[in-house]
């Protein structure tokens, strides 16, 4: 029995991380391309980085969702909602396989995890952040509805560098699907 709800939208099943995607986690995550837009994926990424996140799914550290195709079962990318323990708020946090950019993937799955984040689990707020100079991860956010926040300069440290911060939220009483 899944740890977590499936959640399904018009092209992808939102389901728990199994053992069996460890390899396809690996491949996909561990381009160069994905960890440089993300703060937790490290590179290279290895089959053991795969299996801590299927893991934590035992520890129930939030929910961490497979972005899966649903016309064939093939694993895109993940996403994540974290609340916070002490305050109805959650964050959201995403990324998507080299080879699914730009279909839209990323959108269709933080929208579905909003809606779960505000009507299943009564959060009050959910927010993102994204690195400068991210553009496409920006997008997906203001596609969901979510405003900028600001920006923290030189929050992140990156391979060497520091990085701007962008922050977005959206509010409970702001989500289109109440």
């Amino acid at each position: 029995m899944p740890q977590h709800p499936e959640l399904r939208t018009e092209r992808l099943l939102l389901r728990d991380f199994r053992p069996a995607d460890v390899p396809d986690i690996t491949r996909l995550a561990g381009a160069r391309e994905v960890a440089a837009t993300t703060l937790r994926i490290p590179h290279p990424y290895t089959e053991e980085h795969a299996r801590f996140l299927e893991m934590r799914q035992e520890e129930k550290f939030g929910y961490s969702f497979a972005i899966t195709l649903l016309a064939t079962g093939e694993l895109c990318g993940g996403i994540g909602l974290h609340p916070d323990p002490l305050h109805p708020r959650a964050e959201l946090g995403y990324w998507i396989g080299v080879p699914y950019w730009g279909h839209g993937y990323a959108t269709e799955a933080a929208r579905t995890v909003l809606d779960f984040g505000f009507r299943e689990l009564k959060l009050k707020r959910i927010f993102a952040h994204h690195f400068e100079g991210n553009l496409s991860s920006g997008r997906v956010l203001q596609k969901i509805g979510m405003k900028h926040e600001g920006c923290q300069r030189q929050h992140i440290e990156k391979w060497g560098r520091l990085l701007d911060l962008e922050n977005y939220g959206i509010l409970r009483t702001e989500w289109q699907g109440i």
